[in-house]
């Protein structure tokens, strides 16, 4: 393992006060207005697929359709991963591997659920976020969770290693081959650390801290003594990246 990304996650792991407060205020913006399984479920899926850069609407609409004809099958964890990926045991892979083939998903979109599942079942967040009561609370040996690798995280990896081809695909198997399963969740967090640290659009971008982006984020902390301290923060994360 290249030990750059090594020191980028122990920066990750030393660090995760602030996305999680960002991620808290995120998830509760969403589904504490909404009490029943099925309609917390549903805004969480529209809200998740409209982060796409594109998404397909026409392809997104026969996914809505197709999970309104049976209301019943998202009252729990087992039954979607049922209706996701039939005949398969309800794991976060599993979940993952039905969403993914699902249209207007894929990999980053699905991975990005997934994610956010486990997020607010693991017992680390606001316990009014729950959707289910049978999601599995930690990640076993028999399981994968998967990084929801967009352009800014492949921008790192691409700095990182000094190549131009870093994908969801290879950067998922980099991460799976070298950390435990609930570790890689801690690079959940590389993207709040990139997102307000790139500038420029595409693959070639400038690294620097950008105050812009932090601002654009909703749920970003708008105090002047905590956006200091993020910028401080991100100074560290640079100065590991240019290393």
């Amino acid at each position: 393992m290249n030990q750059k990304l090594q020191d980028i996650y122990t920066f990750l792991l030393n660090n995760r006060k602030y996305n999680f407060d960002l991620q808290t205020r995120y998830y509760e913006s969403i589904l504490l207005p909404y009490d029943d399984c099925k309609e917390k479920l549903v805004v969480l899926l529209y809200n998740i697929a409209n982060t796409q850069s594109q998404p397909n609407i026409d392809k997104l609409a026969s996914f809505y359709k197709m999970i309104n004809e049976d209301l019943n099958c998202l009252e729990s964890f087992e039954s979607f991963v049922n209706l996701l990926n039939p005949n398969k045991e309800p794991t976060y892979y599993n979940l993952f591997k039905g969403l993914e083939k699902q249209n207007g998903w894929g990999g980053k979109t699905a991975a990005l659920f997934v994610k956010t599942i486990y997020h607010i079942h693991n017992g680390k967040y606001n316990q009014r976020l729950k959707i289910w009561d049978d999601v599995p609370q930690s990640i076993d040996s028999n399981d994968l969770l998967f990084l929801p690798v967009d352009t800014v995280i492949i921008t790192i990896f691409n700095k990182v290693n000094n190549v131009a081809n870093s994908s969801f695909s290879n950067i998922n198997k980099l991460l799976q081959n070298n950390y435990l399963f609930e570790q890689i969740e801690v690079w959940d967090d590389l993207w709040f650390w990139g997102f307000i640290s790139q500038n420029g659009t595409g693959i070639v971008r400038n690294f620097e801290w950008n105050e812009n982006k932090y601002w654009i984020l909703k749920e970003s902390d708008k105090k002047p003594n905590l956006i200091f301290e993020i910028k401080n923060k991100v100074d560290e994360f640079l100065s590991i990246l240019n290393n």
